[in-house]
């Protein structure tokens, strides 16, 4: 299999055929973002993800579910994931889901009619990178698209019956902001009832300008108690049946949890480490060595 550069996929994915058809990302922008700054955007050749499917039908003939990388392959044209889907299907007949990261603005940027076809041949299970709920924080961490744009994007993607992942960060809006911000992303959750919601933790890797403007004091970051507190606020508030993904290790407590049904647990949970951890941990902001 081909694969250009830095490879990322959720970790639920961990089992899923990666299948190459862009290298890094069509954004590339975002505030708080390094994982493919040093990588040229770059679309592959049908010729290259059709060798690819040759070899995946030699060695993996009953896979099911695929994986599209890099970073927004839902950044294709409607007509070439067609292309790419009906391609998959020919080589492994027996695959049903066919995923991606995808952005808001690659949503935007596909009619409904596209997306009820993509839904069609099998596209589903998108992992859209939303960030947070609140629009100043949105539009600080530059994510290219509103956050009027994320409440009417992720309506589409229900009207054609395309399933997505809201993927979401703790500390997304800062130093005091925490609660506002579970409430804010629960708001959007509870309106379009996504598969699931996939929170991790802002960090402030280097090089980036959030890193510059922590520096400068233009951004502070929430405290470690502050990032617990938000995270069980927004467990508390979600009303919809949904999975809370969060098993990144970037996040303080870690654990997958079915809500509603175990919400109160999962609260419970974090309820005891808040109440285990060091006060002077509580009010600091710890190193997080990952993406």
């Amino acid at each position: 299999m081909n694969y250009t550069g830095p490879v990322y996929r959720p970790p639920y994915e961990a089992n899923t055929l990666l299948l190459q058809v862009t290298v890094g990302c069509a954004h590339n922008k975002c505030t708080f973002c390094t994982m493919y700054r040093d990588v040229k955007f770059s679309v592959d050749k049908m010729d290259q993800v059709e060798k690819d499917l040759q070899e995946a039908q030699a060695n993996y003939p009953s896979v099911k579910r695929i994986f599209l990388v890099n970073g927004d392959a839902f950044v294709l044209s409607g007509n070439r994931l067609k292309a790419v889907a009906e391609m998959i299907h020919k080589y492994l007949p027996e695959v049903e889901i066919i995923s991606m990261y995808a952005s808001i603005n690659n949503i935007m940027g596909k009619t409904d009619e596209e997306l009820a076809e993509l839904k069609n041949l099998g596209i589903g299970d998108l992992w859209v990178g939303v960030e947070t709920g609140l629009g100043d924080a949105l539009d600080y961490l530059n994510k290219g698209a509103s956050l009027a744009d994320a409440y009417e994007q992720l309506e589409r993607l229900n009207k054609a019956g395309i399933t997505f992942f809201y993927g979401f960060m703790f500390g997304a809006a800062g130093k005091g902001r925490g609660i506002e911000n579970a409430e804010a992303n629960a708001k959007l959750i509870n309106q379009v009832k996504p598969l699931g919601i996939v929170p991790t933790t802002l960090n402030a890797n280097s090089g980036t300008q959030l890193a510059k403007d922590i520096e400068n004091s233009a951004f502070e970051m929430a405290t470690e108690g502050e990032v617990l507190e938000e995270q069980k606020k927004t467990l508390e508030l979600v009303e919809v049946d949904t999975y809370y993904m969060g098993i990144h290790i970037i996040n303080s407590v870690s654990f997958d949890a079915k809500l509603p049904k175990e919400k109160q647990a999962a609260i419970d949970r974090i309820d005891s480490i808040i109440s285990d951890m060091d006060e002077a941990l509580l009010n600091s902001v710890p190193e997080r060595h990952t993406i």
